[in-house]
């Protein structure tokens, strides 16, 4: 008996080991640690025959990443209840989910076949380049047209949705950017009891692991994104609070609610139009900042209170990159018009626009879209037409800059890192490996025919979550 109990305390103490560590979870768009590593190994080659563990078909149109916790992955999407038109045909409707599914949703599903995903082909043309949509520069679509929003819970093993709830359906005023925009944009964020579903303007809700709904805020103002690109940023989750950031063209403000509850913590004006970049939270000293990146000025804010504490102007237009931090020095990025990135220490006060807080600045080789990774004192970023740089984070100097990746590629996904690699998820059907280094080293280029990848890829427990058009893919050793 003595040593049966001592096999079932060993046991019990390695699944601590492994599922209270970062190992086995995503929790956030950017990781465990808000800089695109994480710790482990996945596969470095793959393709349509090969370390795929599974593929699932999600319906809907979503650009959201999926978040991770033990063997549940989480998802968000938005499925019209009509033809969204354009020439993008409806796909048949969805089959209903196998026995280890549960079909309740917080409101009954309406009519409707889900949206059909443009063609990777068709993406990658010219046809959206120099062209305005409804609303500005390829923006615009789908205005008007209802879609449900919608909740999945997957098993990492396998795929099988768990659970799919629908919390709202919604007429929105205003589309999204007709190639990369959707209603699920605005990656969700869990702790393993509860996740944090985010639609941005048209809601946060709070479910349970099991799928109950136990808080929802759906009441926020109408807001409207520069040339109808649609919104995207993610939700974050710091101690006991969710921090949700709205810059726009007609109300922005920083909010943070109680994440148990849904209750206002504080809510700050800011002076800025539309971004997109994913506020970040970095102790500093006694106090918790949240630096959020933007056009006019870079502001870092009291995470107790709402107080600013810093702001550094000096990045360019469309914010979208998000900021990333060692504990000591935030690294803020522009790469559209006028396109910068500052090296701030942390520490100050004040207006810091200007001053020898800014330790080093670059101008060349800027991600427009993707956020960087900051790994080993290096920093890591890609532009959208597929140039990677190495920077020393403590310098600046160049490692290597805008290095061409093997073929032409569109990218939006953010880069992540594992193990000594840089894994680099494109519009082209490719994700490209890179060794991580001084040298600019491909180890690999992975396809998985006709596929777009957007949204940024996830990892844990040694495996690499792909979320392409109408596919979440599970590559695994096999």
């Amino acid at each position: 008996m003595q040593k049966r109990k001592t096999i079932l305390i060993s046991v019990f103490s390695v699944s601590l080991s492994v599922f209270g560590t970062d190992l086995a979870h995503w929790t956030r768009w950017r990781g465990p640690h808000q800089n695109g590593v994480a710790p482990g190994d996945v596969p470095t080659e793959w393709s349509d025959n090969k370390n795929v563990a599974w593929k699932t078909t999600i319906p809907g149109r979503g650009h959201s990443s999926p978040v991770i916790y033990g063997n549940t992955i989480y998802l968000t999407t938005a499925i019209p209840v009509s033809d969204v038109g354009g020439g993008q045909p409806a796909s048949p409707p969805r089959p209903p989910a196998g026995p280890a599914s549960s079909a309740g949703t917080d409101q009954p599903p309406a009519a409707g076949p889900p949206l059909g995903e443009p063609r990777a082909a068709e993406a990658r043309g010219s046809e959206f380049r120099g062209r305005r949509g409804p609303g500005g520069f390829a923006g615009g679509s789908a205005a008007g047209v209802e879609h449900r929003l919608v909740v999945l819970a997957l098993d990492r093993n396998t795929g099988k949705i768990l659970w799919e709830r629908s919390p709202r359906t919604i007429r929105p005023h205003e589309g999204y950017h007709r190639i990369y925009g959707s209603f699920a944009s605005n990656s969700p964020v869990t702790d393993g009891k509860h996740l944090w579903a985010f639609f941005g303007q048209y809601g946060v809700f709070c479910y349970s692991a099991q799928g109950e709904l136990v808080w929802k805020k759906d009441d926020f103002p109408k807001i409207s994104m520069r040339n109808a690109f649609g919104e995207g940023t993610a939700a974050v989750l710091e101690d006991e609070s969710l921090i949700l950031n709205f810059d726009s063209e007609t109300e922005s403000f920083l909010l943070v609610l109680d994440k148990n509850t849904g209750k206002q913590r504080w809510r700050v004006p800011r002076d800025e139009a539309s971004s997109w970049s994913q506020p970040l939270v970095v102790k500093v000293g006694d106090r918790k900042q949240v630096i959020v990146s933007a056009t006019k000025k870079v502001r870092a804010y009291d995470l107790a209170d709402g107080r600013l504490i810093w702001e550094c102007a000096g990045l360019g237009a469309n914010v979208i990159p998000a900021p990333v931090s060692d504990g000591k020095v935030v690294y803020v990025m522009s790469g559209f018009r006028d396109p910068n990135l500052m090296a701030i220490q942390l520490g100050r006060e004040g207006d810091l626009t200007g001053s020898d807080a800014i330790l080093w600045t670059n101008q060349r080789g800027n991600s427009y879209t993707p956020s960087p990774v900051l790994v080993d004192g290096k920093l890591y970023f890609v532009t959208d037409s597929g140039m990677v740089s190495c920077l020393d984070a403590k310098t600046g100097q160049p490692y290597y800059l805008q290095q061409r990746l093997p073929k032409s590629y569109n990218i939006k996904a953010s880069p992540v890192a594992v193990n000594g690699k840089l894994y680099i998820a494109t519009e082209n059907e490719d994700v490209v490996v890179l060794k991580l280094g001084e040298k600019y080293e491909v180890l690999a280029t992975n396809t998985l025919a006709d596929q777009m990848f957007i949204a940024s890829p996830a990892i844990a427990d040694g495996s690499l979550y792909l979320r392409g058009q109408n596919t979440l893919y599970c590559i695994r050793q096999r």
